[in-house]
């Protein structure tokens, strides 16, 4: 007997032992998974300021700056969305409320017949608005979001309220001028005292922080980065403009999966915004079903990108906040973290299509640069002609075909979104023009003058 409990108390040892060993592993190679995916996202970007943060059954970790202010571009939704149930729960609004009779004076067309966009649709992003810049303009800098509303009242829908999807900040900064008629306080004050305080987000700001603990925005331009900043317009905030840092996001996080310590109203207007959320699809204040029961959302600015996805089933999370417009980086970064929390591969980082066009025309302007001596000093006209027609038809495409892919103008493209590295070249382009038109007057005078 002796031998046997001594033979029991070795075995139960040592599979605790290797039970220990092997949780210790794993969480080595979870956390040197997500460090390395990190370290190949900032390869990818040229990006140093990523921040990371991700749950895992209760264990939250930080990779980065925990306590650098990111912008969170339209992550910012889900809290402009939340603030709306907060008003539909309380009974002073409805979903089926008409936004005509909400905010007086608001009007829509279709067709070029008058229609009606309900508070419900908005939430829904199917009001008929679309994310184009030149339908519908975000507002000016220093236009508040009832001077806004008046300047998108009356513009035609692209479809028929409720009929079809279509993703535009159009919907929640309607939603966040909502907010302000029916509380009688301005946006501001109705998020920070009715969502922000109560969910205990000490971190997070409506709109640009007097704090010094902003990470700079930067913007690429010929495969480096350099600091960008881009003034935050009041009237676009409630769509994409909120400030928070990994430490919030965090939180943020566990208030949606539930395991956070909220006041009890607060966790009945999570589960009624969960509610809507079951189909892949399915978009409903500020939050996306992806599908296999994740829930999320991307946030892009002119200097920053996000993006949060968590699972409540699989009890994971994460969330990404970076410092430079490179979406569709930063959106297979949180993807694959996420799928490794999962247990799942995780995949590549994806290129960015400011990243491809930064190295694009990074080598067009070396083409251009070496164009423009070859012009200066050629003497044959046919020549000057050819490069020069050249250089005008490339700018009639750009100034064409671009407005027409990302839907705002070419002047916002060439010196608000795109890699300056496309504005740099756009510019030359305007030079070796300009060089060939006057080597063309000069080459007509020339030979005037050779005949007398």
């Amino acid at each position: 007997m002796p031998g046997r409990k001594k033979f029991v108390t070795i075995t139960l040892f040592v599979s605790g032992v290797l039970i220990f060993l092997s949780c210790a592993m794993l969480c080595i190679a979870t956390t040197n998974g997500v460090e390395e995916m990190v370290n190949a996202f900032r390869r990818e970007t040229k990006s140093e300021a990523v921040g990371v943060v991700t749950y895992d059954h209760g264990t939250v970790e930080y990779y980065g700056k925990k306590n650098g202010l990111f912008q969170i571009g339209s992550m910012t939704k889900s809290f402009t969305g939340l603030a709306v149930q907060k008003l539909i729960n309380e009974g002073a609004l409805k979903e089926s409320d008409r936004v005509s009779d909400v905010l007086t004076g608001f009007e829509a067309y279709y067709q070029g017949d008058n229609v009606e966009i309900t508070v419900g649709q908005l939430m829904r992003q199917t009001s008929g608005y679309t994310n184009s810049e030149k339908a519908y303009p975000s507002a000016k800098t220093g236009q508040t979001l009832a001077s806004w509303v008046e300047s998108i009242s009356g513009k035609s829908l692209q479809s028929a309220p409720g009929e079809q999807y279509a993703y535009s900040n159009v919907n929640f900064n309607l939603l966040g001028a909502i907010i302000e008629e029916v509380s009688g306080m301005s946006y501001r004050e109705y998020m920070e005292s009715e969502i922000l305080m109560p969910l205990g987000l000490e971190h997070t700001y409506v709109g640009e922080p007097h704090n010094t603990s902003i990470v700079q925005g930067s913007r690429l331009f010929f495969r480096h980065v350099i600091p960008y900043q881009v003034p935050v317009k009041e009237g676009a905030i409630p769509a994409g403009y909120f400030y928070s840092n990994l430490k919030d996001m965090g939180r943020w996080m566990e208030i949606w999966l539930g395991t956070a310590d909220i006041p009890e109203e607060y966790q009945e207007l999570i589960q009624e915004v969960r509610a809507e959320l079951r189909e892949e699809g399915a978009y409903y204040g500020g939050w996306e079903c992806f599908g296999d029961g994740v829930i999320g959302h991307s946030g892009g600015t002119a200097n920053y990108s996000s993006r949060i996805a968590f699972s409540e089933g699989d009890g994971v999370g994460t969330c990404v906040l970076t410092n430079l417009n490179v979406a569709a980086s930063t959106d297979s970064l949180c993807n694959g973290i996420l799928e490794l929390l999962k247990g799942g591969e995780t995949g590549r980082i994806a290129s960015d299509v400011w990243t491809i066009f930064d190295r694009i025309f990074t080598v067009l302007c070396i083409l251009a640069g070496l164009a423009i001596p070859v012009c200066i000093r050629c003497r044959k006209r046919g020549m000057i002609i050819a490069v020069g027609g050249s250089c005008f038809v490339l700018m009639i495409s750009m100034g064409v075909t671009f407005p027409l892919i990302f839907g705002a103008g070419l002047f916002a493209i060439l010196f608000t979104w795109a890699p300056l590295s496309v504005a740099t070249f756009f510019g030359m382009l305007l030079m070796i023009a300009l060089i060939t038109v006057v080597r063309g007057l000069f080459w007509k005078k020339r030979r005037i003058g050779d005949k007398g």
